[in-house]
This record gives C-alpha cells, structure tokens and sequence, in this order.
C-alpha cells in the first residue's frame, strides 16, 4: 500500500511565512485564528486521512460501487468511514457559523483538500461536491431555502451533487433538454435525464440534494433561459424530517477509468419536486458558484495525488537498486546503485517536487484571494481580489491538472514494470487523476477561458494588475545578490509572458480562430511564470529566514535549491511556448481540412 506523508511543515511555512495569513488583521474572521489552532486542525485531518481513508484507496478502486435494486452500495469501508467524518465535525471547517459551520478560512480548507484528495480522491469527492451545493445555496437561495438544507448540508448529514452534463450536450449547456414545470408556489416538477454525475446516489448519507439544471417554459433558448433548481432525493417535511421518495433515481454507474469509488451516474428525474435556487433564468451565475468552488477543488486534486505519487516515488527510488551511475560506482556495498543516482530519475522527482510545492503555494494564494472577495474590509481591494482569483481559476484548474497527471506519470515510470500493476500504487493514481483534466470543463476550454474572457473580456485589467505585483517584487529585491537566480527566472518568464500576450491581442481582432489555437500553450506558459513567481517569493521569504538565524536551516536550503531547479528547468520552457504560440497558431487554424 503507497505512504502518505502530510506537507504539515509546508503548510505552516506558507500560511505563517510567506502568506502572513495570522497577520491579516483586515479580514474579518481572521483574527480569531492563530498557528496553534490551525496546525491543531491540520494534524486533525493528517491523522484522519492517514489512518481511515489511505487505507481505503485501494480496496475501494478494486470493488468500486455497485448498483443493487436501484440503489448505489458504496465500497466496503466508506460508509463506516464516512460517518466518522461526519462525527468529528470535519465537513464543517470553512462554513458558516450561523448553520453549524466552524467559519474557517477557505486557505485552510484549502490544505484540508488537498490531503483527503490525495490520500483516497473518490472518497473525498462526496465531501467535495456537498460544500459546492452549500455554497451555491448559501450565496444564492432564499432565507427558506437555506433553512431547508444549509444545517445538514454544513455538518454533512445530507450531501450534495451538480447536475448539468446531459448525453447530447456536454460542455455546450445552451443545448440541454431538462424541464422544469411549475406545480405550486415555488415548486417545480422536473423531468430529464443527466449524466455523469458524481455522488448520484450512495449510502452514505441520509438524503442527497441534487442541484439541476433545467429549462422553465418560458425560459428564453440558449444559456440564458437556465434556471437552477434543489431538487431533494427524499422530500422534507415541514418539520425538518424526512419524507418520501422523490420522483428521481440513480439508472445506472458509468464504467470509468478511474475514481472507482465514487459513483458516477447516471439520473433520471420523472416529475421530481424542486425549488428555485436564485432568480428564474439565472441559473448559469448561481451554479458558477459552485462550479468555480469544484475548479478549485480539482486543482487541488492534482496537485494532492501528484504529490503522493512523488512521495512513494522518491521512496522507490531511495530503496530500488539498479545499475550503476555514469560517473562510477557510488553504493558499493550493494550490487547495484539505487535508482537516485541516475540524472533522468533524478529530472523526475526534481521536475516533480519543484511542480508540487510550488503549486501548493499557489493554491495557498488562490485562497487567501478568495478569502479576501468574502472577507476584506475595503471593497476595493476585494473587487481586486475577486478579478485575481477570477484570472487564475483556469490555472489552478487547468494548469495544475494537466502537470499534476504528468507528474503521476513520471511517478509511475520511476517504478518501472512495478508501476503499471495495481499492488504497488502508482496505475491507480494514474488512472485516478486523468479525470481532472476532463472534468469541470476539460482543460482545453479552460485555455479558451483564459484568453478569451480573462484575457480580453476586461482588456486585460486583472493581467495588467498581477503584472505590476510581479514588478513590485522583482524591484523590491533587485538590490539583493542572493536573489539573483531567482529574480532572472521570473523575469524571462513574465517577459515571454508579456510577448505571447502581445501576440495574441493583436491577433485576435485578425482572425479569432488563433485564440483556440494558441490558448493551451499560453496556459502552459501563464501556469510556469505564475509558479515562477511564487518560488521567487518562496526564495525570498527562505533568504530572510536564513539571514534571522533559523534553527532549520536544512528547511530553508531545501527550498532554495528546489527554486533554483524550477528557475532552470520548468522556467526555460518558456521561450519554447512563447515560440510555439508565435509560429504555429496560425497554421493550425489554417490547415486544411482535406489534409488530415
């Protein structure tokens, strides 16, 4: 079975050191945390994840769910596992007071993630989608919606799911079918078939309320005739019981690749009950709530197993002995040299281990950025926040899933023939994390996203004000020797950064086809600057550690020599990209269709 390690020294190096969350004091909440009782929480969910959901990893993917009768049986384990989530209050972190909630910042929810998803991803994803429902509710359903649902929802009694993806229409919802009459006051009978649909149907949990998109009668074609609806697999009673069965069930388990112990469905509605959630015709703005809560939690899902398998791979490769190294002998104690002599195992874990704290990093930033929206004092600097975040969703989604599944696979070729059979690990992650990337808008409209509505919808504003935060940094340390490598990384980076942007702008208002052509590159490149970034900031708060006469020094000379690897490696690709969006994007819109 794989190890797991909890980051729990990362984790306190970022909040306390290089985000200065516990120094926040313009954030409302924020002075009511502290580094005790956040490392308390985190070691929390460490020991938890560890010891009841690593083990069910495995057996989980292996036995997978099942449809009996209609109805779906979880793996053997989850359901006792789940219930103990549930008892020890871990759904409750970052929700709110008023429905049982601890109030939590979403930066520590954030770390929370990201070790359930790495140490038994399908298991965590029922957890995942429920906070997405008690978000879109919170944000936008009526004070009798919320009254309905939040209290369960925030302590985990019921859990949630997102239903929009129907068998003809997936990423275009202009196209989708579902109704939704009117039978009462407020209360609509709903009709339609959906797919896909994580967390369906289970055991988890008592009842299951399933947010549907659906059309009203008089909805208007295209998105803007989508209305959001509640729509409860038991319905409630007026006293807060449950009721009966509403007119909805689960009418199949898709055969999927990986994540075998989450049940994906398949969910015909027949009339069932619903409530507006949000105004009619609104439905897209209310459910981007929690679809832009779910990106965020699939980037934590690439970067959770991505690191996993760094941690197992790096083990392998300490205890693996195979060949010799170039340079002679180096174990010759032993009949062969372990695997980490070997400078292309040694590019893999480096590539790896550089691509993970980095990410984490940002992660860290992109909640605090969420934080900051929900919490911040001054309404300026949370509409500038809100436009950051909003830049870097397709990042932290798109970006991370598409590195963190190639990290996973470096992982697995480190293992050799060992990686591509199930009893050591490495397949199932493989296999597990390929989702991410699919899910939740696959990456390549992530990339469109990027260029076409963060990029030129507001003429580049949020860009241009994360561009002055990268200058004030590389001029608030250019005095400063030891930060040299670091600062020449970043502005290569940022530089071709710059171009490419310039590129794309211009070619645009020429022929819109080049978007498309060049928005996955330019993600790739915009992903690699916005790391480079962080670790220029990582090496900075390192360096002042170390100058102050930190007892860890072996910490702090760790992420300095990790900084100095992405600078050279990840941060090189760059100009790669910047060429790659300049040369080919037109001959790929140009290509003629006969010649494929």
């Amino acid at each position: 079975m794989p190890i797991y390690q909890a980051p729990l020294r990362d984790y306190q190096f970022i909040l306390s050191e290089l985000l200065n969350v516990y120094k926040q004091t313009d954030l409302r909440g924020f002075d009511e945390i502290d580094a005790d009782l956040t490392d308390a929480i985190l070691q929390g969910v460490a020991d938890f994840t560890t010891d009841i959901m690593l083990p069910l990893n495995a057996s989980g993917d292996l036995e997978g769910c099942k449809l009996v009768d209609g109805k779906v049986i979880t793996p053997k384990g989850f359901k006792q596992a789940y219930k103990q989530y549930v008892q020890d209050g871990w759904a409750t972190l970052t929700c709110d007071p008023e429905f049982g909630g601890q109030g939590l910042p979403e930066v520590i929810g954030t770390f929370a993630t990201e070790m359930k998803t790495a140490t038994n991803m399908a298991f965590a994803m029922y957890p995942g989608l429920t906070h997405g429902a008690y978000s879109a509710i919170h944000v936008h359903g009526s004070d009798a919606l919320k009254q309905k649902y939040l209290a369960k929802l925030v302590s985990g009694e019921w859990t949630g799911t997102m239903n929009l993806t129907e068998s003809h229409a997936g990423t275009d919802l202009a196209l989708l079918r579902t109704k939704a009459v009117p039978v009462g006051d407020d209360v609509f009978a709903i009709s339609g078939e959906k797919i896909f649909i994580s967390s369906g149907d289970h055991d988890l949990a008592d009842n299951i309320i399933h947010l549907v998109l659906a059309r009203l009668p008089d909805a208007p074609e295209g998105v803007k005739g989508i209305s959001l609806f509640a729509v409860p697999k038991f319905l409630v009673n007026a006293d807060g019981s449950l009721g009966e069965a509403n007119k909805l069930s689960a009418t199949g388990l898709e055969h999927k690749m990986g994540i075998h112990g989450n049940s994906t469905c398949v969910m015909h509605f027949d009339g069932a009950i619903g409530e507006l959630v949000g105004a009619a015709h609104q439905g897209l703005k209310a459910m981007f709530t929690m679809m832009n809560q779910a990106r965020l939690g699939v980037g934590i899902q690439g970067l959770g197993v991505s690191d996993i398998a760094y941690q197992n791979a790096l083990v392998y490769a300490k205890e693996r002995i195979q060949g010799r190294a170039l340079s002679g002998v180096k174990q010759p104690e032993q009949a062969a040299d372990s695997l980490l002599v070997h400078g292309d195992v040694r590019r893999m874990l480096l590539s790896q281990k550089s691509f993970n704290e980095g990410t984490r990093a940002l992660m860290g930033q992109q909640a605090l950025w969420l934080d900051q929206v929900e919490r911040h004092t001054d309404p300026e600097k949370a509409k500038q926040a809100n436009a950051l975040a909003a830049l870097f969703t397709p990042i932290v989604k798109g970006f991370v899933t598409d590195q963190g599944f190639k990290a996973c696979v470096d992982a697995q070729q480190i293992y050799g023939g060992h990686g591509y059979i199930n009893e050591w690990g490495m397949e199932q992650f493989v296999r597990d994390i390929r989702i991410a990337m699919i899910y939740e808008g696959t990456n390549g409209v992530q990339a469109l996203d990027l260029v076409g509505r963060k990029l030129l919808s507001d003429k580049g504003a949020a860009l241009t004000l994360w561009s002055g935060m990268v200058k004030e940094l590389i001029q608030q340390h250019a005095g400063n020797d030891a930060m040299k490598p670091y600062l020449a990384g970043l502005m290569d980076a940022a530089g071709d950064l710059e171009k490419a942007t310039g590129f794309i702008v211009q070619s645009a208002s020429k022929n819109p086809d080049l978007l498309g052509a060049a928005s996955m590159a330019y993600m790739q490149l915009f992903g690699i600057t916005a790391l480079a970034w962080m670790w220029a900031r990582i090496a900075a708060t390192s360096l002042a550690a170390l100058e102050a006469g930190t007892e860890e020094t072996g910490f702090y000379q760790a992420k300095l020599s990790t900084a100095k690897f992405f600078m050279s490696y990840w941060g090189s690709q760059t100009r790669s990209l910047r060429k790659q969006i300049e040369s080919s994007s037109a001959d790929i819109v140009d290509f003629a269709e006969a010649d494929f």
